[in-house]
């Protein structure tokens, strides 16, 4: 008895000694062959081995590495970071989207199958020399919209004031030093947020005029998104009066973005009915230009292209995309689907018509993955659009020769 007595004294010690021993120092009882990052990808260059089991790991964006950045890892840097608006409590039609983030994330995992290089833009991004992460989601309540809205501007803004992990290069033409764009006059990283239904964007651009000021936009949508509370929902209440049918208007009197200058291009520009003409002319009030959809037919890709480099100019741009620009056709898994809408093709031909522009941040919204196929054709073509954005961005950046 008194030796059984013994044994299980010495264990009980063992075991206390062992945990005193782990106080306080998980961050030097590492795993073996531990790395910073849960799951860090290896993107192949040019003649490297492809296709090498990419559907496995963590779900990240495009199997980047996984930052907490908004907790524990504040201060790991980077150049443009992905981060998810789960928030879909401003929808009119069919919620869902505040799972768009995560499938979205699944769906784009078959970016890099082959590779990254993204051969129209001849440049891979994942392999440009830029430090590009996934900060996972910003935690959203589902049951207070305001506090919601709060809480998106608050994430994006703390992401937008980080100091990037690369300095601006020299100009590639002259060789001379670029310098911020930015109204602040400091160097930001780019931050791409998936949504979300299209309320999100409210809080982003507040975020955004916070660095850069009035802003120019483009937005890819079926609808305008500048309706009057009053007419998109009669504002029942101050909460319900910004939706996602109503941020452009509420970003309009606000003064976060630049008027005249911005451009509303809807799936295929804009191709929604209207409560009559009256919209037409208030979004003119809101400073928008208008693309519509069936002028595809007229003046191809080409034309509108052309159209939005000729507005925007080289001003710095905040890009935002409903997915519903698409087709459903092609893209079913939206909360307000549109009939006659442009082909997936056709979007991501324009997006890269815009390499070169100064595109300081940007979203995709209203994925709601619910509605998609067994084959996820909406998720899938969310990330390849993504895909074009991120190379844009790869290919420019975020500065301008000093006067």
């Amino acid at each position: 008895m008194s030796l059984k007595l013994t044994l299980l004294g010495l264990f009980v010690l063992s075991l206390g000694t062992s945990c005193a021993g782990h106080d306080g120092h998980d961050e030097d009882q590492m795993p073996l062959e531990y790395v910073r990052y849960p799951y860090q990808a290896t993107y192949p260059g040019d003649n490297s081995i492809t296709a090498d089991a990419i559907f496995s790991g963590i779900t990240t964006f495009a199997k980047l590495p996984w930052v907490q950045c908004l907790t524990k890892e504040k201060d790991v840097p980077f150049d443009i970071a992905f981060i998810g608006a789960p928030f879909d409590t401003g929808t009119s039609y069919r919620p869902g989207a505040r799972f768009g983030p995560a499938g979205i994330r699944a769906g784009s995992r078959r970016l890099t199958l082959y590779g990254g290089y993204n051969v129209p833009l001849e440049v891979n991004p994942f392999l440009s020399g830029l430090t590009i992460v996934d900060c996972g989601d910003i935690p959203v309540t589902p049951y207070d919209n305001t506090f919601a809205i709060q809480q998106i501007e608050d994430g994006h803004r703390e992401l937008l004031h980080r100091t990037p992990h690369s300095a601006l290069p020299n100009d590639s033409l002259t060789g001379a030093p670029l310098v911020p764009i930015s109204q602040d006059g400091k160097h930001h990283p780019r931050v791409i947020t998936l949504g979300g239904d299209h309320t999100i964007v409210l809080p982003l651009l507040r975020s955004i005029h916070s660095a850069y000021g009035p802003i120019s936009v483009i937005h890819f949508d079926s609808h305008m998104d500048t309706w009057k509370p009053s007419v998109f929902g009669g504002a029942p209440s101050e909460r319900a009066a910004i939706n996602h049918g109503t941020y452009f208007y509420w970003a309009s009197r606000e003064g976060l973005i630049a008027n005249g200058s911005s451009i509303a291009t809807c799936h295929g520009a804009i191709r929604t009915t209207l409560s009559g003409p009256a919209d037409y002319q208030n979004d003119d009030e809101s400073g928008f230009q208008r693309i519509e959809a069936r002028e595809i037919d007229t003046i191809g890709t080409t034309g509108i292209i052309k159209k939005i480099r000729e507005t925007v100019g080289d001003r710095p741009v905040y890009l935002s995309i409903d997915i519903d620009t698409i087709d459903p056709a092609f893209a079913p898994a939206t909360g307000t689907p549109e009939t006659g809408g442009w082909s997936t093709r056709e979007l991501r031909t324009i997006l890269r018509g815009l390499d070169g522009v100064h595109i300081v941040s940007a979203d995709i919204v209203e994925v709601a993955p619910a509605y998609d196929t067994n084959a996820e054709l909406t998720t899938m073509a969310a990330a390849d659009v993504l895909f074009e954005v991120l190379s844009v961005m790869a290919k420019t950046p975020l500065g301008k020769v000093a006067e």
